[in-house]
């Protein structure tokens, strides 16, 4: 009874540990992940099949950029504050109808064909959250609830 007791968790934790990747990163990911961001530091892949997360440091900035399985880059987020915002995105904020709101999480937003977006999670209580987008000019661009 004793070696079973030590036996199941090991297994479990085995078990776990596999499912954790269920199989390697595309190789076009890397490449793609390798152009876009030859400086980048501490570099962590993590597939859910249809996307690859890529987390890494950048001139001392948490970033993170999804690629497609195939390695098509679809954005790349930034860790940032509420005040290294551009004056207009402070301005939007504060003339939209969530000013009241608490910000809890700001990150800029990478996009394709050049495109800069700022998202800002907002929380009026515990149930009410929300991420709004700015474009760089101020404008709010759209509103989506979060959890």
């Amino acid at each position: 009874m004793k070696k079973l007791c030590v036996f199941v968790p090991l297994l479990l934790l085995i078990t776990v540990t596999s499912f954790s990747q269920l199989r390697d990163i595309p190789k076009i990911v890397k490449e793609n992940f390798a152009r876009q961001y030859p400086t980048a530091t501490d570099v962590n892949y993590d597939d859910d099949l249809t996307n690859v997360n890529v987390k890494f440091t950048l001139e001392g900035e948490k970033m993170n950029a999804e690629y497609s399985n195939k390695g098509i880059w679809k954005h790349t987020e930034k860790e940032w504050t509420y005040d290294k915002l551009p004056d207009a995105v402070k301005d939007g904020f504060k003339k939209s109808k969530y000013s009241d709101r608490e910000i809890k999480d700001v990150v800029v937003l990478y996009y394709p064909a050049d495109i800069t977006q700022y998202r800002i999670k907002t929380e009026k209580n515990t149930v009410e959250k929300k991420y709004l987008f700015f474009n760089p000019e101020g404008k709010l661009l759209r509103d989506s609830i979060t959890l």
